[in-house]
């Protein structure tokens, strides 16, 4: 008898997030002060997070337990299927078994919620009345503004310009938790106007829109700041994921030979990979680990290993990460949540050191596998993981070529149903596929200092 198709793991929802940090087999380096250039400890993040994040930020600590209230919100969508994609395999004629972790069962529609439910939730037991945060495609700000209704805060969501006139249905969501929601770059903050003044039509950045939230955070006694990505507290957070992919898949009685994720900033590409990394390193496995970004965004593919800022305006610790430069604006492609200048510093150092490997889609190519995936398996994806679907697609097809019966696992982070309008200029032929030159990236990358 095959197993079931929809696997739940017996043992429900993990205790503790998992932390890759202590087990990689490199050190990291440290984050710099932007105006001397010199490292920095804890203390760089006090005037943005509350006291646990920052611990949670630099932890040595294999695993972080997850407070029990945390884990009872989670309980409202997980612990999450894992699913054999068996009508995608027949639609490819293809021996490979893939699986995807369907994360799209969450009230707002994403794997977002994960890291954003503990972070207001620590947020709140310092004292903070409000948090201030960025939204790309919408997803993080929605999340954000989900926890932050459970835990009783206000919610300021400054949303790149181009995404709020692409996906008004996630403003509302926004607004419908009741967050105040922002087209960045706004007349409100100092990096806001600045960027206006330069460029009044500008179509918005991840960068630019962390800079006004920053900026509105620090401004205000009462506020914090909140990150959906990047930094190494949010990723920990999102290794629920894996975790529970981890028994799945022991349930199902396979184990993964390569591992799929969409990059953008790494949280969710981190949140199923880590534990799948942490095995390889632990435990002598060999699992191949993919990481899937848009070529008009190519961070980890084109981008240089450098320090620089997180944010446009530089007022963020520089990170040493694969960046574009932090000035870059990309296009306004769909998949707004992948269009970031820079990646997580752990997924960069991890791509550094060969331990993953990263390959780039223009997004043509990408919505013609979530249309494929969809037809096959019912499920409408986010344009970001469709990324991760057309890597699946072809890693499935270069397995029927081989004749070999390798075990795909991705992540299925977020569905598709506020992104009708991206499929509609796909299925009208409208969709423009972009990629940068190499002069193009050179000049970004021109402006780091240093």
């Amino acid at each position: 008898m095959e197993p079931t198709k929809f696997i739940l793991a017996e043992k429900g929802i993990p205790e503790s997030w998992y932390n890759v940090v202590p087990d990689l087999p490199f050190g990291l380096e440290p984050p710099l002060n932007p105006a001397t250039r010199e490292p920095v400890g804890p203390e760089a993040f006090a005037p943005i997070f509350p006291e646990e994040v920052i611990r949670q930020e630099v932890t040595a600590e294999p695993y972080v337990p997850i407070p029990e209230e945390v884990r009872e919100i989670y309980a409202l969508w997980r612990p999450t299927p894992l699913f054999r994609a068996r009508r995608l395999e027949r639609a490819l004629d293809t021996p490979a078994h893939i699986y995807y972790k369907y994360e799209g069962g969450s009230p707002t529609g994403s794997h977002k919620p994960n890291t954003a439910v503990p972070q207001a939730y620590y947020n709140k037991m310092e004292g903070v009345k409000r948090l201030a945060t960025e939204t790309g495609a919408g997803q993080w700000g929605s999340s954000l503004a989900f926890a932050c209704r459970q835990m009783d805060l206000d919610c300021t969501v400054y949303m790149v310009r181009v995404s709020y006139d692409h996906k008004p249905y996630r403003r509302v969501m926004m607004q419908t938790y009741g967050a105040e929601v922002h087209a960045s770059p706004t007349e409100l903050t100092q990096a806001g106007r600045n960027i206006l003044q330069e460029n009044p039509d500008s179509p918005g950045s991840l960068g630019i829109a962390i800079s006004e939230a920053v900026e509105d955070a620090v401004a205000n006694d009462d506020a914090k700041y909140s990150l959906g990505s990047v930094l190494n507290h949010v990723l920990l957070h999102q290794t629920v994921i894996g975790q529970e992919a981890l028994q799945q898949m022991e349930m199902a009685g396979e184990y993964p030979d390569v591992v799929v994720g969409c990059v953008g900033g790494g949280s969710n590409f981190g949140g199923v990979a880590f534990p799948f990394i942490g095995e390889n390193l632990k435990n002598s496995r060999d699992t191949r680990i993919v990481a899937v970004e848009p070529s008009s965004c190519p961070t980890l593919t084109k981008g240089r290993y450098v320090y620089d800022f997180g944010d446009t305006a530089g007022t963020t610790p520089m990170m040493k990460m694969y960046t574009l430069g932090h000035t870059f604006v990309p296009s306004g492609i769909h998949a707004g949540g992948l269009r970031y200048h820079g990646d997580s510093p752990v997924v960069s150092a991890l791509v550094a050191e060969g331990l993953v490997e990263a390959r780039a889609y223009p997004q043509n190519p990408t919505f013609e596998a979530g249309v494929l995936f969809a037809r096959a398996e019912g499920i409408i994806p986010a344009p970001e993981v469709n990324h991760a679907i057309k890597a699946t697609v072809d890693l499935a097809l270069e397995a029927r070529e081989a004749g070999e019966e390798k075990v795909i696992l991705f992540n299925l982070c977020g569905h598709g149903h506020f992104d009708l309008a991206a499929y509609e200029a796909y299925l009208a032929g409208n969709l423009v596929d972009l990629e940068y030159s190499e002069e193009a990236i050179d000049e970004a990358v021109a402006r780091i200092p240093g």
